[in-house]
């Protein structure tokens, strides 16, 4: 039998996930500090408000639109109106996830052998997602300096005669780094000049862990060149269970015409938002509004321990702004494979490491700010003490 060429359809678990196996099943104690599923992360998780927005609902008819229901799309756009954005139904498009609307937007946009542009290190779906679309990824440089920023002339030089979009996502995961206004004029110059959409993916946005006035929420504020501004239910909401998502599209009135056309035709082709989730979403993002503040509160809160406990430790924080995740740089004495084994089976931690996420050195883990509390200071309290332990016997780096 002969399968697609797609992906390289490795179906073999790497190391590290044999580690994680065999603990579970030993039946060893574990500290996971990768939790980033709200459902299993919150221990009041209001399943029974979502049953009751659900069984309220009294009628299940069924009147398929390509870019779903105008009630759920204002629904949507009561969304933005908090944040002081005009929007109507015309500029929304519901989609059944945030990874869906990537693979929508690339249709839309790209030939089989196209590229996007996308930063790095960021969150590693981008590769699957382009690839089962015939599309290549083409990485442009996130750097830091204390905090991080654009690589605009790495981002420029990436730009080829097939390059079909700029991918940014704001805040980014795992650095947890907003574009800054400056930053989304030059790249919405470098979008303008070369004729290429910014595909932005919003999905953190309100998650927000400093205030910063230079930073930007959303590429729906701009209207000077293309944008498609994507978001859903599964993190402003706390819902990934709940399957919806958008694309919000921006630019000139012309040219998002002609875009709204094209795209019905791959909205239509699918139908793939439930009716359900569509006549239900004024009260899950109600919901949502009390998740999303518990989860915001914790990634602070989360926060202010990774400062506390890691303070004149060998192992450093990196600056973060928003979302849900947090660098630690460790010393680089000792590789990220062995880090994370070590944690893992001395010290029954479990991390992410840095180069899931594609970040260009060693040695950096990612943890997930809203782990539950007690279990995130337990198990940072056990990084803290074998990162030192480490740094006194054996050193810095040769």
């Amino acid at each position: 039998m002969r399968f697609s060429q797609r992906l390289p359809w490795s179906i073999s678990s790497n190391s590290f996930s044999r580690l994680i196996a065999a603990r579970r099943s030993a039946g060893l104690p574990l500290l996971d500090l990768t939790i980033s599923n709200p459902t299993l992360a919150l221990a009041d998780y209001p399943h029974r408000s979502i049953a009751q927005a659900y069984g309220s609902l009294a009628n299940f008819q069924y009147h398929p639109d390509p870019f779903g229901s105008r009630e759920a799309r204002c629904a949507v756009i009561s969304c933005y109106e908090k944040r002081g954005i005009q929007l109507t139904p015309e500029r929304v498009a519901l989609t059944a996830s945030t990874s869906e609307a990537y693979s929508i937007l690339f249709k839309l946009l790209c030939d089989p052998g196209g590229e996007i542009l996308v930063p790095l290190p960021s969150y590693p779906l981008f590769d699957y997602l382009a690839r089962l679309e015939g599309v290549r990824v083409v990485p442009y440089r996130l750097l830091y300096d204390g905090s991080w920023f654009t690589d605009f002339e790495d981002l420029r030089s990436g730009i080829s005669s097939s390059t079909r979009a700029i991918v940014v996502v704001n805040p980014n995961n795992p650095t947890g780094s907003y574009l800054k206004a400056s930053e989304a004029r030059t790249l919405s110059a470098i979008a303008a000049e070369n004729e290429l959409p910014i595909i932005s993916d919003e999905v953190f946005s309100d998650y927000t862990l400093f205030q910063s006035p230079d930073r930007l929420d959303t590429f729906a504020r701009f209207d000077s060149v293309v944008s498609f501004s994507m978001n859903g239910l599964s993190k402003t909401a706390g819902m990934p269970q709940m399957k919806l998502g958008w694309i919000i599209l921006n630019g000139p009135a012309r040219q998002i015409e002609d875009l709204r056309l094209r795209l019905e035709i791959i909205l239509d082709t699918y139908l793939s938002v439930g009716t359900p989730v569509q006549n239900a979403l004024p009260a899950l993002l109600e919901i949502g509004r009390g998740i999303q503040t518990e989860l915001k509160s914790r990634a602070i809160q989360n926060w202010q321990t990774v400062s506390q406990l890691l303070m004149n430790s060998p192992a450093h924080p990196l600056h973060v702004e928003g979302g849900w995740s947090a660098i630690l740089q460790l010393p680089a004495n000792v590789s990220e494979d062995d880090w994370i084994a070590r944690l893992l089976e001395d010290k029954g931690v479990l991390v992410q490491p840095g180069y899931f996420f594609d970040m260009q050195s060693e040695a950096y883990v990612v943890v997930s700010l809203i782990t539950p509390p007690n279990e995130f200071h337990r198990g940072l309290e056990r990084l803290r003490q074998l990162v030192t332990f480490e740094s006194e016997h054996h050193g810095p780096a040769k």
